[in-house]
């Protein structure tokens, strides 16, 4: 079914529908459950708050001078990101009424001279003019329909249709299309491109910066609350969810979905990830670091099994005492469900919880 080309709405409202959970009361989840057993290959992480020669960090100060540490080196290791922004030139190319929301194909400036394109959805219960919503991005999968499929206009796979089901619930939802799905070349030779621009960026530099400007995008809207700004992804969108979420404080809750958060869990030795350089011995970089970086704003893991399992606790457990420090424990989490490589209703409820709670 393809909607974009007039089919009837009603079934993707109805199959949406039947995933539910929209006013559903749920109970308290433990989202610091840790697997039992605890896995043999647990990853090692190195601690956070040890400190250094002055010893173990015990306050804020002490965490704040470690953290712009931290951000430091990861932002030597992508490349540096312009300090200064293009203009948006923001443009809506196309408009679609739909029965419960208004689908806006737009495009917008990254950078200068470079555009990309995406899907906003707004609700249509909701007079702008009375109240400001709350806004997301959803940062789409590896598939050939790229921003289509979060926006609803391939409805091949409504599991995944994770915009139209964040719509239905209220929030102002971004869905911009990752770089790398570009028309008129492959992946690699779209990393090649923009490092014609940026010899020293690596694939995940220009993924941040097009989460940054997706923020950028969304605060512009008179109908977003600024201060309510939110991002989910699942597989590659949950990569770009969290350096979008450790490199721009705007985003104030992030949920990644089975994205791989090891660097040695899925394909992030890719080119137009992180390159070949994370199987260096000595790099001293691990992702328990960049979820540092996103404290103490909220951050869920969901974990299917397949890229993200029993090992990725550790990565939580390793993040959970700088939350502590900073008195917030319970905006670090994780859901494990067990499904696989999806976002079943289980990972979805779990999701729109989340975000809920820390965006409405």
């Amino acid at each position: 079914m393809n909607i974009h080309r007039g089919n009837p709405l009603a079934l993707i409202i109805a199959l949406t529908g039947l995933l539910g959970l929209g006013g559903l009361a749920l109970p308290p989840r433990d989202l610091h459950k840790p697997p039992s057993p605890l896995p043999p290959d647990l990853p090692k992480l190195t601690p956070l708050l040890a400190g250094g020669a002055g010893g173990a960090i015990t306050t804020r100060e002490g965490w704040e001078k470690e953290r712009e540490e931290i951000r430091k080196r990861w932002r030597e290791y992508l490349g540096e990101l312009p300090r200064k922004r293009a203009p948006l030139k923001a443009q809506v190319l196309e408009t679609e009424e739909l029965p419960t929301f208004t689908r806006r194909r737009v495009k917008y400036q990254i950078e200068d001279g470079v555009f990309t394109d995406g899907y906003l959805l707004s609700p249509r219960a909701v007079p702008l003019e009375r109240k400001q919503l709350p806004g997301v991005v959803v940062f789409h999968q590896t598939v050939a329909t790229h921003a289509k499929q979060a926006a609803g206009v391939d409805a091949s796979n409504p599991e995944l249709m994770i915009g139209v089901q964040l719509v239905e619930r209220g929030y102002a939802v971004l869905c911009p299309r990752c770089f790398i799905f570009d028309d008129g070349a492959g992946y690699a030779e779209h990393v090649e491109k923009m490092k014609e621009r940026h010899p020293g960026w690596k694939g995940m530099a220009r993924m941040a910066l097009d989460g940054i400007r997706a923020a950028d995008y969304l605060e512009s809207l008179a109908e977003v609350d600024r201060t309510r700004i939110g991002c989910i992804g699942h597989s590659l969108g949950a990569k770009e969810v969290l350096y979008a979420a450790s490199l721009d404080e705007r985003y104030k809750a992030a949920v990644f979905s089975e994205g791989g958060i090891g660097l040695d869990f899925s394909n992030w030795d890719a080119v137009w990830y992180l390159g070949e350089g994370i199987k260096k011995p000595g790099l001293g970089l691990e992702h328990h670091q960049l979820l540092s970086l996103i404290a103490p704003r909220a951050f869920l893991l969901l974990a299917g099994d397949s890229a993200d399992g029993a090992r990725s606790w550790a990565f939580v457990d390793a993040a959970l005492p700088v939350y502590k420090l900073l008195g917030v424990e319970e905006k670090l989490g994780w859901v494990r469900h067990g499904l696989g490589h999806r976002y079943p209703v289980e990972a979805r409820a779990a999701a729109e919880e989340f975000l809920d709670r820390y965006l409405k």
